[in-house]
């Protein structure tokens, strides 16, 4: 259920003294297009239920699990009998570890979680999910941490039974060696991303060629070098657009970009809203 809402934004009321929040919900009630600033979770136990997120649609069978990212605009359809557990957190102790970094980025807006597309981990990350449900209801002493131990093992999970740079056509040696490269790009992409790194230069910076490094970065990432970079970018420029002293001009500036005009067409591509759109969101 959506407690406290103003306009689209949703207000999460965690559970006392806790930055997480957890529903065992039955009733047939579809949620409008919100948003939120924790990381929300959806898996139904009873029948299936539909999600838009950033205009990109979803249907989630029983045992079906899908992850929202932080500040998406999204939509959830109930069937009229169904059930589901919602679990929200702020992940942001998560997003802290260097080392999650590329599994963080390639689940972004959403990331559905099946028997079929992820055949290795559905299994276990469905376990995680009740046991976060029976640690949440128990009460017991340090509840907190443990959820948020299993929640980071969801994103181990994640990591390494659904990352992209399982598709590297390499050894194991070669793979071990290659990933701990694109991660140390994608760590110094995030960083800077806000100056002009070309592809060339990230290219050298990682000891390829231009084109090894662009067919490499894709299998790493799921996404070519330019959008990984602009994503960045957008990631950057929503912690500005909440400042209501600066202008979208100056965020688009101080993001990285070289015009408004792209910035309002990336950013609208990305988060599926404009940047003003975003910033009346925050707006008091």
């Amino acid at each position: 259920m959506i407690e406290t809402l103003h306009g689209i934004q949703e207000t999460v009321n965690f559970k006392e003294n806790t930055n997480i929040r957890l529903y065992n919900n039955d009733e047939a009630e579809n949620y409008p297009k919100h948003w939120h600033a924790p990381l929300e979770i959806v898996m139904p136990t009873l029948s299936s239920y539909y999600a838009v997120c950033s205009n990109i649609s979803y249907e989630l069978r029983e045992g079906d699990i899908l992850i929202i990212n932080p500040g998406v605009i999204h939509s959830l359809d109930a069937p009229p009998v169904g059930k589901r557990y919602i679990f929200q957190a702020d992940y942001s102790i998560i997003r802290s570890i260097k080392e999650l970094e590329v599994t963080l980025s390639s689940i972004a807006p959403a990331f559905l979680i099946t028997p079929e597309n992820a055949p290795g981990a559905h299994e276990r990350i469905q376990q995680l999910i009740y046991a976060i449900a029976d640690e949440y209801f128990s009460d017991a002493p340090l509840s907190e941490a443990s959820i948020y131990a299993k929640l980071l093992e969801i994103f181990i999970c994640i990591g390494r039974e659904c990352s992209p740079s399982r598709n590297f056509d390499v050894n194991t040696s070669k793979r071990k060696e290659y990933t701990e490269k694109f991660a140390f790009i994608c760590e110094y992409i995030s960083e800077h991303c806000t100056e002009n790194i070309s592809l060339d230069e990230a290219a050298q910076l990682a000891g390829f060629s231009k084109f090894h490094f662009s067919r490499l970065f894709k299998c790493f990432t799921n996404v070519s070098y330019y959008k990984y970079v602009n994503q960045k970018r957008i990631a950057f420029a929503e912690n500005l657009l909440i400042d209501p002293e600066l202008s979208v001009t100056e965020v688009a500036l101080r993001s990285g970009f070289d015009s408004l005009s792209s910035f309002i067409r990336m950013f609208k591509i990305i988060k599926g809203v404009t940047p003003t759109e975003f910033k009346n969101m925050y707006a008091p």
